[in-house]
């Protein structure tokens, strides 16, 4: 793989969710990823993002055989990625104790719901169960009604998978510079806590009100909220700059001069009401037309299945089709170390042979560990 990750090699020891996803991030930037499977873990399906871009390698990690495999593995790695719950892999002998006795320069990421310490850390949990706990679930949703699940993207992905990934890179920049790895703790808590930080400081300064539905930037605002069309489709709205807003008004054909008092929250609801009525005379792709290109901060809310199409999209690159189906390319982008579409992910084990052969395993060691 190219990307400017290329030449760095990171050991998966499979999981769902986050680890996977930060792996897919690591593979995407030209990361050599070899992803640990479970015997009976799912042979693997085209269509599986977060999995794309890594080899797999089969190996069941109760047989002392194949944890010595992994240490050996661990010896050529730059990065361990683990997401079980805290103690699992010192009990399986794959703690950092034991891998860093190998290789005291690998940086070891773990990914949990709650860390590695705390009353927490043994209890199970989910996306929506972490996000619970830092307000952010609690700040998504209508007033007088219950907060609604932003999909996984604020505690799986976005403050589990992308801080691993970011944490992992920090580690490797100070490994460079000291030639010692360490342990990445990585929690959904926590992360999703960090997303939340412009709000906490928001709160501290008198900015931000506790309630769901009561902020600029929560639904509440009249310019920065969805509105439905005529043909049941929506738009997104955020002219919150008053050079926007007024581009706003002008493609909704309506007079500034009754808006003059935008910012007053009394005012809100009627503005609401107003905008939402002139939405609803058109269909979406019609206001779509008329305000694209400009500056009104309004656009038309696709669907998974219109997104890959739309002309930015197209231009850019965004999506690439990929068997029955799109998926977004990598990102971000590189001008100089540019990323190659990632591979399918493989079925699981396909190519294990090979993977160990790379890493340092003759015939014999092979033949030993197949299938086990």
């Amino acid at each position: 793989m190219a990307g400017p990750l290329s030449g760095l090699r990171v050991l998966e020891i499979a999981g769902i969710g986050p680890g996977p996803f930060c792996c897919m991030m690591l593979a995407d930037l030209g990361a050599e990823v070899l992803r640990i499977d479970r015997p009976g873990a799912p042979t693997g399906n085209p269509a599986d993002v977060p999995r794309r871009g890594r080899r797999s390698l089969t190996l069941d990690l109760k047989s002392p055989a194949a944890i010595g495999a992994v240490l050996r593995l661990v010896e050529r790695a730059d990065v361990l990625v683990e997401g079980f719950r805290p103690g699992v892999m010192e009990r399986l002998g794959l703690g950092p104790a034991e891998c860093h006795a190998r290789n005291p320069r690998l940086v070891y990421g773990r990914m949990t719901g709650w860390g590695q310490d705390g009353p927490l850390a043994q209890v199970a949990g989910h996306d929506i169960t972490y996000i619970a706990l830092t307000g952010a679930l609690w700040s998504m949703g209508r007033a007088g009604e219950r907060p609604v699940p932003p999909l996984n993207l604020v505690g799986d992905f976005g403050g589990g998978g992308m801080l691993l990934a970011y944490g992992i890179m920090a580690a490797m920049f100070e490994t460079n510079r000291s030639g010692r790895g360490q342990v990445v703790d990585a929690a959904m808590t926590d992360g999703s806590a960090t997303l939340m930080g412009a709000f906490y400081g928001l709160l501290a300064q008198g900015r931000w009100n506790n309630a769901r539905e009561s902020n600029m930037l929560d639904g509440a605002c009249p310019y920065y909220d969805t509105y439905e069309c005529a043909d049941g489709k929506y738009v997104a709205v955020g002219a919150l700059e008053p050079q926007f807003f007024a581009l706003l008004l002008n493609g909704l054909g309506l007079d500034p001069e009754g808006f003059a008092d935008r910012t007053d929250q009394a005012r809100w609801p009627a503005i609401r009401a107003e905008f939402a009525a002139i939405f609803l005379r058109q269909p979406r792709d019609h206001w779509a037309t008329v305000f694209e290109g400009t500056d009104a901060c309004v656009a038309p809310v696709l669907d998974l299945e219109e997104a890959p199409l739309h002309p930015h999209n197209v231009a850019r690159s965004t999506f690439f089709s990929r068997g029955p189906g799109m998926q977004p390319a990598p990102s971000p982008r590189f001008s100089r170390t540019p990323a190659e579409r990632p591979g399918p992910p493989l079925r699981r084990s396909a190519d294990g042979d090979a993977a160990l052969a790379d890493w340092g395993f003759n015939p014999v060691e092979i033949a030993a560990l197949r299938g086990g």
